[in-house]
């Protein structure tokens, strides 16, 4: 398109109207929806649910908000939130599919983003298909693909000293002479060497996705289910 000699004050408005016709991908990792008064997440993220576990989610609401502003955000078509001036966003947790989020500031402005959370090897789109990476169980352990580390397969029981609270959990080992970071749920819990063989997992509500990186030459990955977050002590 060609645009002229348009004076300066014209070219910036006209430039502005192009960038609110489509939602605008921010450096920040979030779209600006196309009134300009909404945001969601740039792409689907993994965090823990409090009930399931881990699963896919974004972010979602209003955008450099006026005090009196407030919108209702909607998940494939049911209202999931209300976010305000002093509660601008909220978390939506995606279905297994195709995902549309909408946030409505007034019933004139309705921004609408899409979000593919589709799985069909898992449970959700969080959680790796371990099976297809390789991963198989010997007597009560199982084991990577690489050999690198193995997991109990059964939880056990046990007093979780930073809870304070029973919970089940699994024990990790290293299969050899390899430094590895574990993280459970994307939170980095420690690192087994040789040095440190094994370590406990403990194990929050629903399912829990462990891993065991080899710097950037490999990761390990487990799933366990956590049940509700506790368990009898034997």
């Amino acid at each position: 398109m060609k645009l002229g000699k348009l004076p300066s004050s014209r070219l910036l408005a006209f430039v502005a109207a192009i960038a609110l016709s489509t939602p605008v991908w921010a450096i920040t990792g979030v779209q600006v929806g196309p009134s300009g008064k909404t945001y969601a997440s740039a792409e689907v993220q993994c965090a823990l649910n409090p009930i399931t576990g881990m699963a896919p989610m974004v972010q979602a609401g209003l955008y450099n908000p006026k005090k009196s502003a407030s919108a209702t955000v909607s998940l494939n078509g049911d209202a999931v939130a209300t976010v305000t001036f002093l509660s601008p966003d909220s978390t939506v947790w995606l279905a297994n599919g195709t995902n549309t989020v909408v946030v409505a500031p007034d019933k004139r402005t309705a921004d609408s983003y899409s979000f593919d959370a589709t799985s069909t090897q898992t449970v959700n789109s969080c959680i790796p298909d371990t099976v297809g990476m390789g991963n198989y169980v010997s007597g009560s352990f199982e084991y990577t693909a690489n050999n690198k580390s193995y997991a109990t397969v059964t939880p056990g029981c046990a007093l979780n000293p930073r809870t304070g609270q029973a919970q089940k959990y699994v024990h990790l080992f290293d299969n050899g002479t390899y430094l590895l970071n574990v993280s459970v749920n994307n939170v980095p819990l420690t690192q087994l060497s040789t040095l440190r063989k094994s370590t406990p997992v403990f194990l929050a509500a629903g399912w829990n996705v462990i891993t065991a990186a080899n710097a950037a030459l490999s990761t390990d990955y487990y799933v366990r289910n956590g049940g509700d977050g506790t368990c009898p002590l034997p």
